[in-house]
């Protein structure tokens, strides 16, 4: 494992502010010079006449200084990285990637005052063994291993300070950045998105919630043996720490490894999907951050261990109808039917032109590929994510269709985009058709 940065949160609204600030500097002063070497005939030619501001130094030090800023700041950049990957330049997608594996890690000095502000005095008490190197690192908070005073070997999740109170500033200042140097289309109405988000991002920092949600989720999953989660500690559990079992294994693109038997990658494949399907269809909670880290393969049983259960959703009945009748509306191939699901959800307006409306039917049965494939379909092999794109930006530029998506369905949206890039990333074969048909009443 790669040794991570270490470096103290920055924990003020004012010192975050400065840092942001900052970073929007360093990005212009980059754009500058990465266009005079261009001018000038310096430097790599870009494909398309890609703007200087997308260069891959300007990359490397957005994505250094999100995951150190860490919170609400480098989960938009996480956000980020997982859309931008067949949007912006290969080089720009490649370096923000590193966010969705690691953050900077607190210094031990950090940690001790957390876990002396939610334990009181003499924490150490409570712990026969504390290791300070976290096994983890994230946006909101960091692992650590410990073993109980009683013996229970557990995991840490232990917040970073000052994310809680910065999540509104973080938010419209990152959004502000992005929208500078022209990372977000400065004509499409976000503001939705935005405050979702945030309330998400409030979510994810309330510990006790997660705990909750933690809870409810074992429960929702007890019945199939492929999966396991963790269990929480109720008695070192404040809003800051969250306990649970310790969960070893492997990291879940071990699979991708050369000389893993295509069965064990199609077999997690496979569970992968019919969980995602069984939240939407079936339990109507979702844990929608699909990271790669929130997921461990247990060689010894190939069973998959869930982690991570911050950002989950509850989603509505409506929703979930509307979400059925648009499947139903696609595997029948019924593109009027597939229209009108697209205005029941908000995808489309009711009075949209005849050419923009087909160009979003034509998306919707593009971004179903997998669910209209007779028999496995093939993630490692496919082409989807270049070819939505180009439909995509063909219903941007050439139609003039530029929409944000109905807010209540961005979390949705990330959780179904982050499950297929991690099968791509498997290389897995999975039959979706066959999977869903049932869930949406197709059997």
């Amino acid at each position: 494992m790669a040794e991570r940065k270490r470096s103290r949160v920055p924990t003020s609204r004012i010192e975050r502010l400065a840092r942001i600030g900052l970073m929007a500097g360093e990005f212009a002063a980059g754009g500058l010079i990465e266009g005079t070497r261009r001018l000038f005939g310096g430097g790599p030619k870009q494909a398309g006449g890609t703007s200087p501001l997308f260069s891959l130094a300007n990359a490397q030090r957005l994505a250094r200084r999100l995951a150190n800023l860490r919170g609400a700041a480098m989960k938009l950049g996480q956000l980020l990285s997982l859309e931008s990957a067949d949007i912006l330049p290969p080089e720009f997608a490649e370096a923000l990637a590193v966010l969705r594996s690691s953050a900077d890690t607190m210094p031990p000095s950090q940690v001790r005052r957390m876990l002396g502000r939610e334990y009181g005095k003499g924490w150490e008490a409570r712990f026969r063994e504390f290791d300070f190197e976290p096994v983890a690192s994230a946006s909101i908070g960091q692992v650590h291993a410990a073993v109980a005073a009683d013996g229970r070997h557990l995991a840490l999740k232990i917040q970073y300070p000052g994310v809680a109170r910065s999540i509104e500033s973080d938010v419209d200042n990152v959004a502000s950045l992005l929208r500078l140097v022209k990372l977000l289309p400065v004509d499409l109405d976000v503001s939705g998105i935005i405050a979702e988000a945030k309330h998400q991002l409030r979510q994810e920092a309330e510990y006790l919630l997660e705990a909750q949600s933690l809870r409810r989720y074992r429960a929702l999953v007890a019945d199939d043996p492929a999966l396991l989660v963790p269990g929480v500690h109720d008695d070192l559990t404040t809003r800051r720490i969250l306990a649970m079992d310790f969960v070893g294994g492997e990291p879940i693109e071990s699979l991708a490894a050369p000389g893993t038997p295509q069965a064990g990658r199609d077999a997690a494949g496979l569970i992968l999907e019919r969980l995602v399907f069984r939240e939407l269809f079936e339990f109507r909670f979702m844990q929608t951050d699909p990271n790669f880290a929130n997921y461990r393969i247990l060689p010894d049983s190939a069973r998959i261990a869930l982690l991570d259960f911050g950002s989950t959703r509850e989603l509505s009945q409506s929703l979930v109808e509307r979400y059925a009748k648009i499947v139903r509306a696609v595997l029948d191939g019924d593109r009027a039917a597939v229209k009108a699901a697209a205005i029941d959800i908000g995808y489309l307006p009711e009075d949209e032109t005849n050419d923009r409306a087909r160009g979003v039917v034509e998306l919707i049965l593009a971004v179903c590929e997998p669910l209209r494939h007779q028999g496995p379909y093939d993630f490692g092999r496919s082409t989807l994510p270049s070819r939505v794109r180009d439909i995509g930006l063909d219903l941007a530029f050439r139609r003039g269709f530029l929409r944000a998506p109905p807010p209540e369905t961005v979390f949705l949206h990330r959780k179904l985009v982050g499950s297929f890039l991690l099968c791509a990333r498997l290389r897995a074969r999975v039959d979706i058709n066959a999977l869903i048909r049932p869930l949406v009443g197709m059997a």
